[in-house]
């Protein structure tokens, strides 16, 4: 299955993010398979522990506790998969840096409430999104067995991006439109932007 085949029936997404992964990006995720499933493995602990601290920062929202539970769960279940794989490749789980990619979105966050939240929310849509962006990019590039599971996941990282997104709509009360548009412009200069060390979010390669 091609790339843009298998992006057909996540659509949204495609225009969601302003623009693709580079091609060198990819180049690189090929020569570097270790690492890439070492740090995706982080993302999916960190995506997990993000849904957690929602959870315990905004009690009273019924609604976002009870999405918030669910994503952790399935971002737990993720990692167990991906750590699953690493042992049967007899990849070490070692410590590594994180990419830059999200400090480059949080920078841009607002502080005061509840402008922090929705922001939170629609940060959370663009990493979702993004990580289903490369999932979709990879699949077609890695073994059978690698290649199968990155597109298992192509539906429910789409899913949570979805879910962020109408979360940051309705705690809004009003348009987040201007705000997604503001979002869009920083996370494509975050994927544009070169970096020195290989990981499942950074920039195009140096």
């Amino acid at each position: 299955m091609t790339p843009c085949e298998i992006m057909h029936s996540l659509p949204e997404i495609d225009s969601f993010l302003l623009c693709p992964t580079p091609d060198a990006w990819i180049a690189q995720a090929l020569q570097n398979q270790d690492v890439l499933l070492i740090d995706h493995a982080n993302c999916e602990k960190k995506a997990a522990s993000t849904a957690i601290t929602l959870m315990f920062r905004y009690i009273e929202k019924a609604d976002l506790q009870y999405k918030m539970s669910r994503l952790a769960r399935e971002e737990l279940r993720h990692f167990e998969q991906v750590a699953a794989l690493m042992k049967k490749r007899a990849i070490p789980y070692r410590p590594i840096s994180a990419a830059l990619y999200a400090q480059r979105l949080h920078k841009h966050m607002r502080s005061s409430e509840p402008h922090k939240l929705i922001d939170t929310l629609i940060v959370g849509a663009f990493i979702e999104a993004r990580s289903c962006e490369r999932f979709s990019r990879l699949a077609p590039h890695l073994d059978e067995e690698l290649g199968k599971f990155y597109r298992s996941l192509l539906k429910s990282e789409a899913r949570h991006y979805q879910g962020y997104l109408k979360l940051a709509q309705d705690y809004a009360g009003a348009s987040i439109e201007a705000r997604v548009a503001f979002f869009a412009e920083i996370e494509r200069e975050a994927i544009l932007t070169p970096d020195s060390e290989f990981r499942f979010h950074s920039g195009a390669a140096a």
